[in-house]
């Protein structure tokens, strides 16, 4: 199967990744909400700083406009290898779909997401993800 980006990868080879190269950076592509209120990735013991640029933003949940030239202002260029964080991996997916389409050449996509999908019982954070990972957090 064709991937329209670089493909996926888990949390923990996201921060293998992050941890080992110089030119990679973690996007993460939730709504200010969900930084706030669930939480973000902490790359403070790497020496690193996470990206945090909505895909769509909160609460109509609309494409960014400003997406692109948010990126753009970051220092981030075409040949960096990003990496896309979301809840889940369906937004990230998309973000990475859309950067590669634009020319970026490394784009990946956080698979498990930041609280992974749901359990039975309809909670996140208990079956994959960056949390369940047990990876640096902080609460926003």
């Amino acid at each position: 199967m064709d991937l329209d980006y670089a493909g996926d990868v888990s949390p923990l080879e996201t921060w293998d990744s992050i941890k080992n190269a110089n030119n990679c950076y973690l996007v993460d592509c939730r709504t200010n909400a969900e930084w706030s209120l669930v939480g973000v990735p902490d790359l403070d013991s790497l020496g690193k700083k996470v990206i945090f640029i909505e895909w769509q933003t909160f609460p109509n949940m609309e494409k960014n406009p400003r997406f692109l030239q948010e990126l753009n202002e970051s220092g981030v260029n075409k040949t960096s290898k990003i990496i896309l964080l979301c809840r889940s991996g369906a937004r990230s997916r998309s973000a990475a779909e859309f950067l590669t389409s634009q020319g970026y050449e490394s784009c990946f996509n956080c698979s498990e997401g930041f609280e992974g999908v749901h359990n039975e019982f309809g909670q996140r954070s208990l079956v994959n993800g960056w949390k369940f990972h047990k990876l640096p957090w902080k609460q926003g």
